[in-house]
């Protein structure tokens, strides 16, 4: 093209010159033959330019699609040591992001490489080729810039990475809080949580403000280099034109050109480069795991090998491949006996679900292969939440050395690793203590504990009958008949629209509809109340009969009619027996049952209560959780968009508010005007200094004008530069103060929401973390760099129409109507496309990233049910419907992008034909033309490539709403004023009347409650799943109003309180503990000020809760960073510490809410012990499912559906009713 271009040039000077050989005709011809050129090259890119883009899009999708599948074959066919080995979330990130990072790589990216780098090698040859002394002269200048910008680009990269990272944090901890915002409600660490995310984002600000001078000094540098370049170029190619090296002026043009399109092409092969080099790393995580050597699969099934014999552990010693160092079973000996129950239980970390994992084949006792990927993990990361049971620290020892893999696990005398993995596993049926649904139907995720088994080929109606026999079996029917769908009711993503009772009973039933050999429950019932527990027993009594069962258990209660009960103490069986036998013994098994032993009042009534007396059903009424969330509609539910204050009426208070910054705004705007009049002007010297070889004749007047013209290129392009530095610099600066001070307004806003906020749809945690990272930023482009980009192309079309309407208005009006259109639309949707190309591909294999990843985070649920084969047809499936989306939506995006690439080919072969035409009229000259030409097309690409860049003012609109919406309903007042009246001693609470519903409920979750709690009680409130219980702590801690009625504490109504001092007298323990990043110190004190506790009451809290010796322990103590949400701890540290800032707190209510039921019965003594002492000088109220935990309760309030109590009194009248209470007791009475 840039040949044709000089062509023209050449042309247009000679007749101007009036050196034209064959007339005026010959000299339209010459023009018409040249515009033809022009077109056909039009046609030749719009074609190629299509054919590679969606050649290259289809390899970049196909090839993703393949490594996909590869990766997740793969995955699904190594054992779980290998996910548990790597490093948290790799396996996701990786299915997930750098399966979208080398998609990225190896689709268009690849292909703007190949044709950029194609680009410079052609525009260097044909420069060096036109003349390769000015071509010489001509590069010198541009390697300067490189060099010059190449320095100061790690700069910028360094700062901008500073900046991401503080960026990352911010989103992390605002991830955490919204994830548990009640928590952080309840200590009245709001104020907290902003001041340290308020703190990252003040960093991140601080890191912009340093990097915004060098962004804006590549821009300066690089629009003077160009600029001056240019003026070199014409210099020095005058020099040589009139010593007689140059025949034509065009030269000048072509070699200018091609080199001004090397340098820009360089930039453009920079961005690709990157991509193929992240997508290179990407591909090695991909093939880490794809070549690793696959784990030995056995062949021995039916009938050489049974599922009805013994399972032997024959002198075992293992230790896990993510920590070789730690013991974790020691010379096990145990003889699983077929057909008979066999209970398993011990301390944290003794090694129960150990065997279970070995049982299930997930773990060898052959040496484990370990990827690179798992190799360069650290050592510090932690397995996952289901081997936290074997990570406490209290029972593992640590051997130095790595431990020796020893034993052997052996049945009808061949060992498991002999035994076809996939039919062995068809043979057990498995319920874990944290069960997983995946999000499809109740049908769907019973059936599929079918495969594998000899019903898998069955007819759909056989399986239907099938799956509601085993949910019948499992007491899941009695929910399941109550839904609007019944059995294809949808569960959402990991059963979040079902209660944690309800999930497990559709995991037994799953567990069980195969009907296997073995039945493996790991804490089956630890998710279920007193009477859903005496249910889901039965049942599990009932599937356990004629099959080998092995129970894992802390609720001794459920084992207590095992064949044989085996405890665990570091690795070994200390003891076993029958629950009886064991208890004569009065060794460890003993003390574990005492720690949970339930009183039986007098002596006369110590009946053991063996049947179940479907009366009390109707009493209880049968367990109606809700399906997914609590909204409360004492709120009313706002548009998922906020309400709509039009574009003008948000900006323009967002502008206001930023009146401190005005000056600086104004100062850019000024700058962006100076910085869009550069490429007009630039237009007009570009022409002028081709106008001035009208000279060529006279070589010392052209020398003469060209210096002349030389130092007007100099200022010119020094000018620019000045005005595009501080045009960014400025508006970097007032974008960083922008987005700093509303990101952290916004936090605020939201985090000081009432609880039932979060509870509404289109505000849950996922969502409010990706707002309030997006929306700020929405509205910096309002009123940041963005817009001055925009500012600057506005003024660069004004300045190009007005320069083009001035020199020839016949073909300024022509380009306007027909040039600048298509320009500016071409140019928008290149730009565009390029920007939002990300996010593309991630929509393009979103469903399917989302189906792997719940598939990922499932693994052990996947093995156990032998569901890699199913995983990996529906992922396969579900691969190729996107290959098949995207191969239609392909063929039009990539001719429009075809002719976006060369629809500046198409408008200038009309310019100059139709310029040729005005120049042969004499209506126009040749500078004319030029300006003309230069001036429409630079502003009308430019254009449109700074409108891809802009905002979206749709987007910027409703981000602003949602903004403003926060800030309205941010709970401003603290809902009341003054205190409590004396508070020493403890609250007298009472509720009056409460009436409580819950949105999407017509039933009321409590009606007319009644209760009295005196200052100083020790009260438990006990009862069926969805009876209210945890209703009442919520509405305590005033995260929810009752509809009716009133809550009193020492007379006081609490609506009348301010509520942070409210909160002040409360300390709530959940039943999920909650912690968050961050060191133990800091998540201990949440919500209070360090400064007012000292080391001997933090210690005191601690030893109090049993975790100060752990604490002590690490080499950090109280200085110990946790991680994100407490990963690095287990289950049962964690909740130990929630007790701890629970108690440093001194309140003098304690709500204590099913505080204990994540820890094992030594733990639970202890701490059980430290509430009671805690109890005293305060008033308490515990949510129990463990009888156990609150047999010395005060007084203890029995609830029923709809809220209602059924009894109240301490345990000893309790059981002298012989009523509710009483048979809940018998259903865990131990020692009977």
């Amino acid at each position: 093209m840039f040949v044709v271009f000089g062509s023209f040039v050449g042309e247009f000077t000679s007749f101007t010159n009036g050196d034209i050989n064959d007339g005026l005709d010959g000299f339209r011809d010459s023009l018409d033959k040249l515009c033809l050129y022009v077109f056909a090259l039009f046609i030749a890119r719009f074609g190629l330019a299509a054919i590679h883009r969606f050649a290259f899009r289809m390899i970049g999708i196909r090839l993703s699609a393949a490594i996909r599948l590869h990766y997740v074959r793969h995955l699904f066919n190594q054992t779980i040591h290998v996910l548990d080995s790597l490093p948290p979330g790799h396996a996701v990130g990786t299915i997930t992001s750098s399966s979208n990072t080398l998609q990225i790589g190896i689709s268009e990216k690849l292909g703007t490489f190949i044709e950029y780098t194609s680009l410079i090698i052609a525009s260097l040859i044909v420069a060096l080729t036109w003349n390769w002394e000015l071509a010489l002269v001509t590069l010198s200048g541009f390697v300067v810039i490189v060099l010059i910008v190449g320095t100061l680009f790690p700069l910028t990269v360094k700062g901008q990475a500073r900046q991401a990272h503080a960026e990352g944090q911010a989103a992390g901890l605002a991830s955490e809080a919204f994830a548990s915002i009640r928590m952080i409600m309840a200590c009245g660490a709001q104020q907290q949580m902003v001041d340290k995310y308020g703190a990252s984002i003040e960093e991140a600000k601080k890191h912009a403000r340093a990097t915004s001078p060098l962004t804006a000094l590549q821009f300066a540098l690089t629009f003077f280099g160009v600029f001056g370049t240019v003026a070199l170029t014409f210099w020095y190619g005058t020099l040589i034109f009139t010593r007689g090296k140059l025949d034509d002026v065009g030269v000048i043009v072509v070699v200018l050109m091609n080199l001004t399109t090397i340098f820009f092409s360089m930039e453009r092969v920079s961005a690709p480069m990157q991509a193929m080099g992240k997508a290179s790393l990407a591909a090695c995580e991909f093939f880490s795991l794809i070549d690793a050597p696959a784990p030995e699969r056995g062949s021995f099934r039916e009938p050489l090998v049974s599922a009805t014999d013994d399972v032997i552990f024959d002198g075992v010693t293992f230790a896990y491949p993510s920590r070789p160092n730690v013991k974790v079973l020691n010379e096990l000996n145990l003889r699983i006996e077929t057909g008979k129950i066999t209970a398993i239980v011990g301390p944290s970390g003794s090694g129960k679900s150990t065997i279970v994992g070995l049982i299930e084949r997930w773990y060898s006792l052959k040496q484990q292969y370990m990827i690179s990927k798992a190799i360069q993990a650290e050592e510090s990361k932690k397995k996952k939440e289901e081997d936290a049971d074997e990570s406490s620290g209290v029972e593992l020892q640590e051997t130095g050395d790595a431990v020796e893999l020893r034993g052997s696990v052996t049945t009808c005398g061949h060992s498991l690793d002999e035994i076809d993995v996939k039919w062995w596993r068809s043979q057990i049926g498995l319920v874990q203590q944290e069960p997983f649904l995946f999000n499809d139907t109740i049908y769907e995720n019973v059936a599929r504990g079918l495969i594998g088994s000899r019903w898998e080929e069955e007819p759909e109606e056989i399986k239907r009958g099938l799956v509601k026999k085993a949910c019948e079996e499992a007491f899941a029917d009695e929910f399941i008949d109550k839904l609007p769908q019944g059995y294809d009711t949808k569960v959402g993503d990991g059963g979040a629209g079902l209660s944690g009772g309800q999930r497990q009973r559709l995991a037994i039933a799953r567990s069980i509809v195969k009907r296997p050999s073995i039945l493996i429950l790991d804490e089956a019932t630890s998710a279920i109340d007193v009477r859903g527990e005496r249910i889901v027993q039965e049942a599990l009594n009932k599937a356990a009969q004629g099959r080998t069962t092995i129970i894992i258990a802390h609720r001794l209660s459920t084992i207590k009619n095992a064949d044989r009960i085996v405890v665990l103490r570091k690795g070994k069986v200390v003891e076993s027996g029958t629950h009886e036998s064991l208890i004569a013994m009065e060794g460890v098994y003993a003390g574990l049952v005492n720690a949970q032993a339930l009183s039986s009042g007098d002596s006369e009534e110590e009946t053991i209560y063996d049947g179940f007396d479907t009366e009390d059903v109707d009493t209880l009424g049968r367990e109606k959780s809700h399906a997914i969330s609590e909204y409360g509609d004492h709120l009313k539910s706002e548009h998922e968009d906020g309400k709509d204050r039009g574009f003008f009426g948000s900006f323009g208070l967002f502008f206001f508010e930023s009146k401190s910054y005005w000056g600086l705004m104004i100062f850019s705007f000024i700058t962006s005007m100076a910085a869009g009049t550069a490429q007009p002007l630039y237009a007009w010297m570009f022409s002028r200094s081709i106008d001035l070889f009208k000279y060529q004749d006279d070589h010392s007047k052209l020398i003469e004008k060209v210096d002349f013209m030389g130092i007007m290129w100099t200022v010119f392009a020094a000018s620019a530069a000045i005005a595009y530095y501080f045009t960014f610099i400025s508006s970097g600066r007032v974008a960083s103060f922008i987005r700093a001070k509303y990101q952290t307004q916004y936090f605020s806003s939201l985090i000081f929401q009432r609880a039932a906020y979060f509870d509404e749809d289109g505000h849950s945690q996922g969502t409010l973390v990706s707002r309030v990272r997006d929306d700020p930023l929405k509205l910096e482009e309002m009123m940041g760099t963005n817009i001055a980009q925009v500012c600057i192309a506005v003024f660069n079309v004004i300045g190009g129409l007005v320069m083009a309407l001035v020199y020839s208005w016949k073909l300024g009006l022509v380009s306007m109507a027909a040039v600048v259109p298509v320009c500016v639309f071409s140019g928008y949707i290149r730009f565009r496309y390029e920007l939002l190309f990300e996010k593309m591909n991630d929509e393009v294999f979103a469903e399917s990233s989302q189906f792997a990843s719940e598939a990922i985070s499932a693994f052990r649920t996947v093995s156990s049910l032998t569901l890699e084969d199913s995983i990996s047809a529906r992922f396969e499936k579900l691969c190729h419907g996107h290959v098949s989306s995207a191969f239609k939506k392909a063929r039009w995006v990539s001719i429009i992008l075809g002719f976006s690439d060369s629809a500046t080919l198409g408008c200038q072969a009309l310019i100059f034909y139709y310029g040729g035409r005005l120049l042969t009229q004499g209506e126009i000259g040749v500078m004319g033309f030029f300006v003309c030409l230069m001036a429409m097309m630079n502003a009308a690409e430019g254009f449109g490539q700074s409108l891809s860049f802009g905002p979206n003012a749709a987007q910027a609109a409703t981000a602003s709403n949602r903004i403003l919406d926060a800030r309205e309903s941010r709970l401003m007042e603290p809902l009341g004023k003054g205190d409590i009246p004396d508070t020493e001693g403890g609250i007298t609470i009472e509720l009056r009347d409460i009436r409580l519903r819950y949105a999407g409920r017509k039933t009321p979750v409590l009606n007319g409650l009644n209760m009295t709690i005196e200052r100083g009680q020790f009260v438990a409130l006990v009862g069926a799943s969805g009876c209210g219980k945890t209703s009442v702590i919520s509405l305590l801690e005033r995260f929810y109003q009752p509809e009716k009625g009133q809550i009193l504490c020492n007379g006081k109504d609490i609506s009348d309180v301010n509520i942070y001092t409210y909160r002040k007298h409360l300390s709530l323990v959940a039943q999920e503990p909650t912690l968050f990043q961050g060191t133990l110190r800091d998540n201990i004190l949440l919500g209070i000020d360090p400064s007012t506790v000292t080391d001997d009451q933090l210690h005191s809290a601690c030893r109090d809760a049993s975790i100060h010796d752990f604490i002590a322990s690490l080499p950090e103590g109280y200085n110990t960073n946790i991680g994100s949400r407490g990963v690095s701890l287990s289950g049962g540290q964690k909740q130990r510490v929630s007790i701890a800032r629970a108690l440093i707190r001194n309140p003098q209510v304690l709500l204590l809410d099913e505080a204990t039921s994540a820890l094992d019965s030594e733990s639970e003594k202890l701490v059980q012990a430290a509430f009671e002492r805690a109890a005293k000088g305060r008033t308490m109220i515990a949510v129990a499912h463990r009888l156990a935990t609150v047999q010395n309760a005060d007084v203890i309030y029995v609830f029923g559906e709809g809220g209602h109590v059924l009894e109240r009194g301490s345990h000893g009248q309790l059981l002298k009713k012989r009523g509710v209470y009483y048979q809940m007791c018998q259903n865990q009475a131990l020692d009977q």
